[in-house]
């Protein structure tokens, strides 16, 4: 019969294909410090979403916006739930300076306190 090949092995410098890859698990970490970023990442965004939504209100409230749009409403529920603790820290005469400084100082200590946690976790 002819030439017959009785040698499967690869040429030299090629990959055999006798083992499947192998890839890590995905359920191992691929970087330690991967969990403490994504850590930083959310409170980082939260302290966000809640600055956003107290100075969204005060947006609202000086630019006098509808109280009874659905809207409207479903932020100063937010807000107030978020500002509940510093409700009432400034009593001024002037509606609007009040709503300023009672949604904005929160505001400010969740943005400062947020940003700070993520940052002292990213240098872990």
């Amino acid at each position: 019969m002819g030439n017959q090949v009785s040698n499967f092995d690869p040429a030299p410098g090629y990959q055999s294909y006798d083992r499947p890859p192998e890839y890590p698990h995905r359920n191992e970490r691929r970087d330690p410090g991967s969990g403490t970023r994504r850590a930083a990442l959310v409170i980082h965004t939260i302290a966000d979403i809640a600055a956003a939504f107290l100075g969204l209100w005060i947006v609202l409230y000086l630019l006098e916006a509808n109280r009874d749009n659905v809207f409207v409403e479903f932020v100063h529920s937010v807000a107030n739930a978020l500002a509940w603790w510093s409700q009432d820290i400034f009593t001024m005469d002037t509606e609007s300076l009040r709503v300023l400084l009672n949604f904005g100082l929160p505001a400010l200590i969740y943005l400062a306190v947020g940003h700070g946690i993520s940052v002292r976790l990213s240098r872990v």
